[in-house]
Order: structure tokens, then sequence, then C-alpha cells
């Protein structure tokens, strides 16, 4: 087995006598030169080489297609990626000239000047690749993609770039500019199955080529960049926006007026219909994102003409009993002027301590929208978890004490559901009814950048932290997101909670074959601790009595098990995310008009489809309970003084000389990355903001954790009137504690006041 590490220096030199250190500009000045040196040498041993070995008519040096296949956690096939295309070449004639321009605008602006490489572009992407240490930037001009998508693989190596230079070159020898271009657009890939202009024309706007609009060839000028994140199937925003970029691009070099943009931005969108499968398939939206994500890291004809062999973490037991589970439950209420019957609903289940995904379900298997990864929505209370969290992590406890009065935010005034205040009421009485008031009061004390902080240390990718409409106020202590989250990302960030405090990002694709047999990728799950274990379990304890005894009492599945209700404002959202110490998983359930659901709340329908997969999923695994830390709070500070496994006689203690574990950075992994939506869909890393003040460091951590005052002047032994552990809980005494109904989580939508900034 191989593992490439593109991009990085195996040897690093020292200098001699380092008295003080190198500049960056030096560094970056060396390596120009170094890399120019390189190229050079490369360039003389490959022209001598081009000349020798590149056959006269590159049309013929074509590899014979191959079908992929896919594979399931078992080994079993469960999908065959056919190298059937669907592409009909059209004249450069036929194609119109603003498609043209729009590819050379957003392209290669010099490719009429240049003769197949462009050296500035070259220049440019060595800089940004040296910076980075990495390969990040091509510089690849029109003619060069050309070449690769022909020619050669996808690889985003240094020989496959000499490779292509050549091959470049040799196509400018052989054809004219209006040649290449139209070799070109019948050549790239447009997601959708769709390859070249006029099979991309077909497919999203029902017409042919010659017939497009200014807008529609803007649109379709850029989707190549990403064609699953920029198909206006997936991701219609997303689209218009990269078309507004193109529609930039053409002013700017001079191909239309400003006017002529601005008309074009203002036109509406009328996309064909997308093509309906004929019939549902087991794991049909999981296949379809595991190809996006082959296709984003490979390139079409990768994926398509190389015959991969793909294994992937489904299992499809487990798959069909989240189809059955979200199929059996869903109402029928009516049916969209897509031909699509609302509401619609996903599931997403992962396996903690791998992070590997065994159940996706995006819809009801009649479109191609996969609502488990691509819908961003409302999470509302199911949020409010990070925002106990962060009060774990900073000196509270499950104990801890909060006033649940009323409180007025420059106007803004939060209500519980009940409309009711309760006094005194412990952190784990706000967890288990889902109080508003209360949560937005630690969220105030504690600052709303604590808890935005640890949700992207354990992977939400979608906050808006700039501009006018952003989360950045204590509106998404309630889940009032400016764009909102995905059941995978939010599955996955309760993985950390039922993983003691670690997070691993979630897997899809473990192992990559070529034709040849090959591994060319593969996976070796890698986590890191970003909450201790003790807040881990105090949050776990919390969550299990929102299910044993709170809003989620329908959620119960005869074992241990913790968990979240989530209702958004005028029923738009309803979820419920849980886990056990084996398998996490959420489930969404909306209209994808986002209009209301009459009345569906978290802790109704989703939490009855949870409870009735999870049940059946883990009918062969082995209950047991959730790890236990068992907290000496009469003593000084909060010292763990044991570690608890319920399912091992073994036990190991944590002293207070004796730090916990180290969970360092993990090196660098060349895994197959999970898309990243900024600019392609594949979901890596989310980028974290900057850690906020007063968050600790998990790679060496105090072994003792004083509590923090809640507000900053008051000493740490002088506890607030509203802020104070010992007092018992506070339970009204007429009433015990109902049969609840489930509690509206009486989330602001991001419309509301405080969603447009901080107040």
């Amino acid at each position: 087995m191989s593992r490439t590490d593109l991009g990085r220096d195996d040897v690093q030199s020292q200098p001699h006598a380092p008295k003080k250190k190198s500049s960056t500009f030096l560094k970056i000045f060396l390596g120009l030169i170094i890399f120019i040196i390189v190229m050079a040498v490369g360039v003389g041993i490959g022209f001598v080489t081009a000349n020798m070995n590149v056959k006269a008519d590159l049309s013929k040096d074509i590899l014979p297609p191959a079908s992929s296949h896919m594979y399931d956690s078992a080994g079993n096939e469960i999908a065959i990626i056919h190298a059937t295309e669907n592409r009909v070449p059209v004249k450069i004639e036929q194609i119109p000239l603003n498609l043209q321009n729009a590819f050379v605008a957003i392209e290669d602006n010099r490719f009429y000047e240049h003769k197949g490489v462009d050296f500035r572009g070259l220049a440019r992407a060595a800089y940004t690749n040296i910076i980075r240490g990495e390969i990040a930037e091509g510089g690849s001009t029109i003619t060069q993609q050309l070449a690769k998508n022909a020619y050669l693989t996808q690889d985003r190596t240094y020989k496959r770039k000499i490779q292509e230079i050549f091959l470049a070159l040799q196509l400018e020898k052989q054809y004219t500019k209006q040649e290449i271009l139209e070799l070109y657009l019948n050549q790239i890939y447009f997601g959708q199955g769709a390859y070249g202009v006029q099979a991309a024309s077909k497919t999203y706007f029902g017409k042919n080529v010659e017939d497009l609009t200014l807008g529609e060839c803007a649109m379709l000028a850029g989707i190549p960049k990403s064609p699953n994140y920029y198909s206006p199937f997936n991701n219609i925003n997303a689209a218009i926006e990269r078309r507004n970029t193109v529609l930039d691009q053409m002013v700017h070099y001079g191909y239309i007026s400003f006017n002529e943009s601005q008309a074009a931005k203002n036109a509406e969108v009328v996309l064909a219909p997308p093509n309906v499968p004929e019939k549902h398939k087991d794991a049909m939206y999981f296949i379809e994102y595991v190809t996006q994500l082959l296709v984003d890291r490979y390139g079409a004809d990768a994926v398509y003409k190389e015959g991969l062999k793909v294994y992937t973490t489904i299992d499809l037991d487990m798959q069909r009993m989240a189809e059955e589970a979200l199929l059996t439950y869903l109402p029928q209420d009516y049916t969209d002027v897509n031909g699509i019957v609302q509401p619609q609903g996903a599931i997403v289940a992962i396996e903690p301590k791998t992070g590997y995904i065994r159940a996706m379900v995006g819809g009801r298997g009649t479109d191609q929208f996969n609502r488990a990864t691509m819908a961003e929505r409302q999470p509302g209370s199911s949020f409010k978890p990070f925002v106990f969290v962060s009060g774990l992590e900073n000196g509270y406890t499950p104990d801890t004490v909060i006033e649940d009065s009323p409180i007025n935010i420059n106007g803004w005034q939060p209500q519980n559901d009940s409309r009711r205040f309760s006094g005194n009421v412990s952190l784990r009485t706000v967890a288990t009814f889902s109080m508003n008031v209360p949560t937005v009061k630690i969220a105030q004390a504690l600052g709303i950048d604590k808890a935005i902080f640890y949700a992207q240390e354990m992977g939400i990718s979608t906050f808006v932290l700039e501009g006018d409409h952003n989360d950045t106020n204590l509106a998404t202590a309630l889940g009032g997101l400016t764009r909102g989250v995905t059941p995978l990302e939010i599955a996955s960030a309760y993985g950390t909670f039922a993983n003691n405090g670690v997070y691993i990002p979630h897997v899809a694709i473990t192992k990559v074959l070529d034709r040849n047999g090959n591994i060319i990728h593969e996976v070796f799950p890698e986590g890191r601790q970003v909450i201790s274990p003790e807040s881990a379990a105090d949050l776990t304890s919390m969550l299990e009595d929102v299910i044993t005894k709170g809003t989620g009492k329908g959620a119960a599945i005869g074992r241990p098990a913790a968990g979240k209700t989530g209702t958004t404002s005028d029923y738009k959202d309803a979820w419920f995310v849980g886990y056990t110490p084996d398998l996490v998983a959420s489930v969404w359930i909306g209209n994808d008009d986002n209009t209301s659901l009459d009345g569906i709340m978290g802790g109704g329908l989703p939490a009855t489809i949870w409870s009735h997969f999870m049940q059946n999923a883990l009918l062969n695994v082995p209950a047991h309970d959730f790890d236990t830390l068992v907290v000496d709070r009469r003593s000084r500070g909060n010292v763990v003084t044991e570690v608890r496994d319920n399912n091992r006689p073994s036990r190991r203690d944590y002293y207070e000389d004796e730090p916990r574990r180290d969970y360092s950075e993990p090196e660098p992994d060349y895994h197959y990355s999970e898309p990243e939506p900024a600019t392609t869909y594949h979901e890596p890393e989310p980028n974290y903001t900057q850690k906020p003040e007063g968050v600790p460091d998990y790679v060496e951590p105090e072994p003792v954790r004083e509590p923090e005052p809640v507000h900053e002047p008051e000493p740490v032994r002088e506890p607030e009137p509203v802020y104070h552990e010992p007092e018992p809980v506070y339970v009204p005494e007429p009433e015990p504690v109902r049969e609840p109904e489930p509690v509206i989580d009486n989330a602001p939508s991001f419309d509301d006041d405080l969603s447009k900034g901080r107040n």
C-alpha cells in the first residue's frame, strides 16, 4: 500500500548558523528559484521524451473506458458507475458567443494570447503552492484542461503537470484556437451525467445550446468548477452566486456591458425538470453522494472511465432499516409544484468511534436532492447542547442553578414554550425540558462565541460570522442560525458526545483501488479531544434525562440512550438527534419550501422515527451503558476521582498530579476528505474560527478544573444570586413533572431582529 504526500518536502534543510530566522520573503524567493530550476530540467527532459513518444494524432491516444464499482462495508457490490456518457458534440458555430466568452472569462482570460501554456498563471500557481506547502492551484489554461481531461489522470502531481504542459503545446500546434475551444466545450463534465455544453443545456434548461440566454450561458460556465456543488438542481443559491461571478468577469474583460450583466442577474432562472429515478434502489442518496465525492477528488473521467473499485462505510442492512423507518412514518400532506411529495425527511447514522457513515437517507427516493448532506435547515433546540457544553467546559455542572425569569435584550424577550417562568432551575432541568430563557442566559454570561467555537470544533461548518446577517448573536443559542445545519454534520457533531469528547470526522469511503488493483486512497480514522471526558459524560447524563423524562420521551428504545429534540418557529423544522455508545443518528422532517409542518414537533414524529430505526439497527448489539465519570463535587474543585467503565471490570484513576491523556493534534492525513462547502461540496475539517478567550486547550490540560465565575468581576468563592450551585433544584410544588407534552423549542428564526447581528 502506498500513501502519496503531495506538495510536502521530504527533507527540510537546516541553516548552518541560524543567528536569526530567515524571512518569509527569502523562503519564497528560494522556493521559486528551486521550482524554476526543477521545471527547466523537467522541461528539457520532457521535451525530448515528448517528441519521441507522443503520437502525431492525439485523438487516437485515449484509454478504453471501464466502469467503476462501489461496495458496501461487507464487500458486497452496491452500484456500478457506468462508463456510458450523455454527450452530443456540436460545432463551434452552434455554440453562442456569450457561452464561449463566459468560459474564457472565468477559466482562462488570456486564452487567445498564449500558446497553450500561460507562464504568468504558472508563476502565480507556483507561488500559491509554495506558500501553502501543497499543490493547491494549477494555473491551467483551457488547452491544458483539455489535455488533462482527454488524455491524463486527475492526479495533482508535478509529473502529471509536466505531461499536461507538453500535450497542451502539441495541441496548440495541431489545432486552431477555435478548434481547441470546440473540443474543450464538448469534453468537460457538467454533472448529472452530462458531458459537453449541448448535453448540459438539455439537462439543465431543456433547450439546445444555441438557444441559451446570457444568464444561462453564465450559469453553465460556472458549473464545471464543482459539478456537484454548483449544479442548480442540487444548490440553486450557489449556482446563482457562481453565475453572477461569471457575469462580473465578463464585464471586467469587456465581453458584455454592466447593464447587460445586471439584466442577466435579475432574469428568472427557469430549469428543466430533473430526471427522476426510474425506481427506488437501496442507498441511492448515499451512492450519489459518494460518486460526487469521487468526481470532486479525481474528476469525472476517472470515475466513469477508469474502472475504480470504491469501498464505502455503508451498512446495507442498517440502510434499509433507515429507509423503512422514514417511509413508514412520514406523512404525505401534499405534492408541490415540482411533483415532489411533502413533507420530506432525512436520516443519517454514524458510528461514533470511527466516524463511519452507516446509513444515509436523503428523502423519499423520488428525486435527486440529498437533504441529508445539502439541506441546511434551522436546528432549533437541537443546537442547545453546544451551549450546555460550553458551560460545562467553563465551570458549570449539571447542578448549577440558573434563574428562569424574564429577560429583555435590546427589545428581544425570549420566552419558554409554556410562557411561564420557574424561578431557580438546574442546568439538568434546563436540558431535560428544553427551557429557552435559561439557555439564553448561559450564552449571555459566557458569550455566544464559545458555543460557536465548540460546534465548529465538532464539525459544524455552516456558521456565518461576518456581514449584516450573521450568527454572532444570542438567537444562535436557540438554534436561530443564518444558514442552518445539515443532518450529516449535526449527527457527526453529536458523535463527539458519544465518544467521550473525541471528535472523529465523518467518513464515507474507506478505500479506492485503480483498475489494476493498486490502492490509491485509504482512510484510517483519526480523532482529537475537543471537550473533556468529564464534560462529555455530564452532557450525556443530562441528555439521557431528555429521553427518560423530558421532551424526548418518544425516543425511548429500552436501552441507555441520550438525545435532544428540536422544533423551530412556526413548526418549519422538526429534529431528533440522539446516540447510544455504539451509534448516533439524526432525524429531520420539513417541507422543501420551508413552510409550516402544521404542529409536528421534534419530540413527536422525529423521535418516533429515531426510536423505530435505532431499535432495529441495534437489535443484535448488546445493550450497555455509557462510560460514567464519577466526580466528587464535595472536594476542592471538580476533581475527577474515578472513571468507571460499566462494560469492563478494569478501572483507571485520575489524580491531581497526573495529567489526563494527551490528545495531540494528529499528523496531517492524506486520506479521503469529506467535502468543504466553500467551493466544492466535499467536507473536510471545517474552517474553524479563532479560539475564543477562556476556551481550554486539551493538548496538555490542567488535571484540576477550578470553576470560573459566571460574571466577571465577582470573586470565585462568592456566587451571584442567580448562579449559585449548592441550593437544591427548585421543582414547582403543585405540578408534578408532567407526562410532558413535548416542549416546542421556541427558537427564533433567522428573520428575527436579533439574528441580524450582535445587538
